[in-house]
């Protein structure tokens, strides 16, 4: 098993380095691949690919979608061109951009659910409660929330993708902790968003290797996003 991941992986990767030869003259097309986590901040990516789609209708965009973990590994492997990442990362490696935005934690339940009382969700809230959460916030971000009442959360389950979640709060498995705007949470929808107090905020950034060797259309959709972020580009 571990060498068939392993051929897989390679077999990626001489599908995509083969792409990159066939389109190092073509200007005009060409592949984009982009791992991205769950974020609201998406929306800046599919704003410079529009604006890059009108001008090279001829570009092909190919996005992914995993925790920090997942994509990093990707990236470093040469599978992923731009990673849009939520920080805490290791950021040393990689050339980057730090995005004007930031996720905003908080508890996604029912409408129904005892805590869509309170304006906020505080930690003692939660002690003792079902916890759904990603595997990755529970040991970084929200392991620091909840301080040295970490033991005392109860976890229901984890994830990996915001929308299979819903589907388990909707069932009533448990109180859902995560980002802001990825949850229907509309006066239509049963479900309702709180924030987290004392306040929990992620930053983001879109990452891309140091010294990577870029195709033209890779080229061009650095050059989007840089325009757009002109002062909050690190090499």
């Amino acid at each position: 098993m571990l060498l068939r991941k392993r051929a897989e992986d390679i077999l990626d990767m001489v599908d995509k380095t083969t792409a990159e030869f066939k389109s190092l003259n073509d200007i005009q097309g060409g592949d984009i691949h982009i791992g991205a986590a769950e974020t609201d901040a998406m929306k800046y990516l599919a704003q410079a690919a529009e604006d890059l789609h009108r001008r090279c209708p001829n570009i092909r965009y190919h996005y992914y979608s995993g925790n920090n973990e997942e994509m990093t590994e990707r990236l470093d492997r040469g599978l992923f061109d731009f990673c849009l990442l939520v920080e805490p990362i290791d950021i040393v490696k990689y050339s980057y951009i730090t995005l004007p935005a930031k996720d905003t934690w908080g508890v996604i339940m029912r409408k129904d659910s005892r805590l869509a009382e309170k304006n906020s969700v505080k930690v003692n809230d939660l002690v003792a409660q079902p916890i759904i959460c990603s595997r990755q916030a529970l040991k970084n971000e929200l392991a620091n929330w909840f301080g040295d009442k970490i033991d005392r959360i109860q976890i229901a389950a984890t994830y990996s993708l915001v929308f299979n979640a819903t589907f388990m709060v909707k069932g009533g498995l448990g109180y859902m902790v995560g980002f802001d705007k990825l949850v229907n949470t509309s006066s239509e929808s049963e479900l309702t968003f709180r924030p987290l107090k004392p306040k929990l905020e992620s930053g983001l950034c879109i990452a891309w290797k140091k010294y990577q060797v870029f195709s033209p259309a890779e080229e061009m959709f650095l050059a989007e996003i840089q325009s757009r972020f002109p002062d909050a580009v690190h090499e």
